[in-house]
């Protein structure tokens, strides 16, 4: 990300039209905002236009605005009549007329596999990716995790008007360990239930099982018959062992004789699914 920051710096420098390609949730949004704020004529509007809603007269109106820079959000989705006016109107604008927008695109999609299925306008496409920024999924820079996780609670605090809840090492190591197939607004989410909910341990326990259970088909991954029953098998045991203490009100040795192990298997199984700091001994 350090690249894509020093490309971002340069940008500010001039008005070229932007491709960003990343997948879904991976911050392409962000990084045209980024763009946006640093951009050395400050001011003007940044808008966000959804390419799969629009006809070729709200292209046309968008890119009339005063010093603005217009994201277009998965441009692949850009109807022919769309992708040949936002083409004619590049032209204008390169060859001499005022410039007042800049063009940011956005694509989870491969456009140069669109371009040659005829799905996207190849000049389009070249005339768009003069700068093509590829944005890493979080997977490829889990380095990135803890500063966006410390970054989310901290703002999700100050919208419940919390403190900011402090993560246990079995937390941050699941949150290293997971793939993020739904990138940062995966990470978001997670960050913003364990502030909502007040506890980490209570709202891991919901989120640790909705990550484990998801992240064997992410991102075009296969699931085996074998990785659907283990998780089966865990969803299974994790409700028996709650059960067995909600039973006990939470006392862990009696709730361990009930379930017929030692009281050392419940500890170990308590953490593995983020409850291990509940309960009397």
């Amino acid at each position: 990300m350090k690249g894509v920051e020093a490309v971002i710096k340069e940008l500010a420098h001039s008005s070229v039209p932007v491709l960003l390609i990343g997948e879904r949730g991976s911050g392409k949004r962000t990084i045209a905002k980024r763009i946006h704020a640093t951009s050395v004529k400050p001011g003007g509007e940044f808008r966000v236009l959804i390419c799969s809603d629009l006809i070729p007269t709200t292209i046309m109106g968008s890119l009339q605005l005063n010093r603005a820079t217009l994201y277009l959000d998965e441009i692949g989705d850009l109807s022919p009549d769309c992708q040949q006016g936002l083409m004619d109107a590049l032209s204008k604008q390169s060859g001499g007329a005022a410039t007042h927008v800049r063009v940011v695109g956005g694509s989870s999609r491969d456009l140069e596999q669109e371009v040659r299925g005829g799905g996207f306008k190849e000049d389009l496409y070249y005339r768009l990716s003069g700068v093509c920024l590829r944005i890493p999924p979080l997977r490829q820079r889990k380095e990135d995790i803890p500063e966006l996780i410390s970054f989310f609670l901290a703002r999700y605090a100050e919208v419940f008007h919390r403190a900011v809840p402090p993560l246990s090492s079995s937390t941050k190591q699941l949150f290293m360990d997971y793939s993020w197939p739904g990138n940062l607004r995966e990470l978001e989410a997670a960050a913003r239930a364990i502030v909502a909910v007040g506890d980490e341990s209570v709202a891991m326990g919901g989120l640790r099982s909705m990550l484990v259970r998801s992240d064997g088909g992410a991102n075009g991954g296969r699931v085996s018959l074998k990785e659907v029953a283990r998780a089966a098998s865990r969803e299974a045991e994790k409700e028996l062992i709650l059960k067995a203490l909600t039973r006990t009100r939470w006392n862990r040795r009696r709730a361990a004789q009930e379930l017929q192990i030692s009281y050392k298997a419940l500890l170990y199984k308590l953490k593995q699914i983020g409850y291990e700091e509940y309960g009397a001994s």
